[in-house]
């Protein structure tokens, strides 16, 4: 017999026939007539409830020794349950058991996610991290699904890099030298990276997005999709060393353009998560944030607001408002500043525009003011930054200044540069991060509870 998902066993219209399932046991209660196993395959935060009678041919000597965590195969007829909130549940005839489980760390109780995080092999199994590893696959599915249908081509970008896309310097490097021996430049006693695998400095990739302005520049519109690295020492509830990217880089596109397709691109992802994840925002409601399901509604049905970045540092600072960090133009904007700008004042997602140039990066298009670079941040109610971006530099003069004014080694930046002296065109590219997408729609409090195994300052277990 075919094995048959639990999710598609429960939306059968009605009990009847034969039925298979695999899964893992949640609870086993053994009683004098038989045992309830509730089974859970991963397919859907509901169980399945098998009734085992004590005729089974292996009753005695597997069926009633099994624990939670168990593996097993039931296979049998589905029938009503008479029991409250479950529509089904399995008659066995057959009960094979793979493995079973005894001391279980997840047992039927609660357990508080810094404990999860300390069996990040085994946290898959409880409720909370099934639901948003679902919910993850299904947001991933939707970015692919609004790129291909407009016609955007999926770009890998190299995850090992000679070149620092945001100028900051916080990058893991990559080498294989002997760190007990490294070998020495004789006049400068510099470490010489001549003799390292690739003979000049590396590290892994902060961004893919200098790579997929290449590619947009030949292919008009492509996106990538991939993981980034961040070597920032960093022990907050919105950072990880290692984390994933969306960056979609389009040609013949301006700041207007870029703004509307980060506006849509949200859209689309939060409406895909309302049709497609209903019992697993049911879950995150009952258990974490009531309002997680009516937040990704009022985002996917609201226009997004308009601001500059002037008027929203007017806005804060004649808001009355006691903020942590102070308010001035020419300051970053801080989590609690974009929360006020999405929850309070503007009600609704949020699109900041034309920040001052000195606080952003290099490859910005500086705005004829020369004070402001045509950069847009799209902030959303509860988390603050969602998505980032800007109109590039297309002005091969104008990028040459910046770079070298930011202090960069311009010789490392030849081949982007390249891209401006043959055939430059505007255009315009925003990067998502996924794992914090992830964190705004399952509630989660901490981002290291939406990637199965977070890489954070002293923690790359697993």
């Amino acid at each position: 017999m075919r094995r048959e998902r639990i999710a598609q066993l429960l939306g059968r219209p009605a009990a009847g026939g034969a039925a298979e399932v695999r899964g893992w046991l949640r609870t086993a209660r053994h009683q004098k007539w038989g045992s309830f196993l509730e089974v859970n395959d991963g397919s859907t935060v509901r169980n399945l409830q098998c009734i085992a009678d004590v005729a089974l041919p292996n009753y005695e000597a597997q069926v009633k020794s099994l624990q939670t965590g168990a593996s097993v195969r039931i296979a049998g007829s589905l029938v009503d349950s008479p029991g409250k909130g479950q529509k089904f549940e399995l008659k066995a005839t057959e009960v094979e058991v793979y493995g079973n489980a005894p001391d279980f760390p997840l047992q039927k109780k609660g357990h508080t996610l810094e404990f999860l995080r300390e069996i990040a092999h085994l946290r898959a199994r409880s409720n909370t991290f099934g639901c948003v590893l679902r919910v993850r696959n299904q947001i991933a599915r939707a970015i692919h699904d609004f790129y291909q249908e407009r016609g955007f081509i999926y770009l890998h970008t190299p995850i090992i890099t000679a070149s620092d896309c945001e100028g900051a310097g916080e990058m893991f490097k990559v080498t294989t030298l002997d760190l007990e021996n490294v070998p020495r430049d004789s006049d400068s006693r510099k470490i010489d990276f001549a003799q390292d695998f690739f003979g000049k400095p590396a590290n892994l990739t902060v961004s893919g997005q200098l790579e997929a302005e290449t590619a947009a520049l030949a292919l008009t519109d492509v996106y990538t999709f991939g993981p980034t690295f961040r070597a920032e020492n960093s022990n907050t509830a919105r950072h990880l060393a290692e984390f994933w990217m969306v960056e979609p880089e389009c040609a013949f596109m301006d700041l207007a353009g870029d703004m509307q397709l980060a506006e849509d691109f949200l859209k689309h992802i939060f409406r895909h998560v309302l049709d497609h994840c209903g019992d697993d925002l049911a879950f995150f409601a009952e258990r974490y944030d009531k309002s997680a399901a009516d937040t990704l509604r009022h985002i996917a049905e609201s226009e997004f607001a308009r601001m500059t970045y002037a008027e929203a540092v007017d806005v804060l600072q004649k808001s009355g408002k006691s903020f942590e960090f102070p308010v001035a133009w020419g300051k970053d904007l801080q989590s609690e500043h974009e929360r006020y700008l999405a929850e309070e004042y503007c009600k609704r997602p949020l699109i900041l525009v034309d920040y001052p140039r000195d606080i952003k990066a290099f490859y910005m298009r500086q705005n004829e003011d020369g004070k402001t670079v045509s950069a847009m941040d799209v902030l959303v109610p509860k988390i603050g930054e969602i998505i980032g971006g800007s109109q590039r530099e297309e002005r091969l003069d104008v990028l040459e200044a910046r770079i070298k004014e930011m202090g960069l080694p311009i010789e490392n930046y030849w081949w982007y540069l390249d891209t401006r002296r043959f055939g430059t065109a505007p255009h315009a590219g925003f990067g998502l991060g996924f794992e914090r997408t992830v964190q705004f729609v399952t509630c989660m409090a901490n981002i290291r509870d939406v990637i199965p195994f977070p890489r954070t300052p002293g923690n790359a277990e697993f």
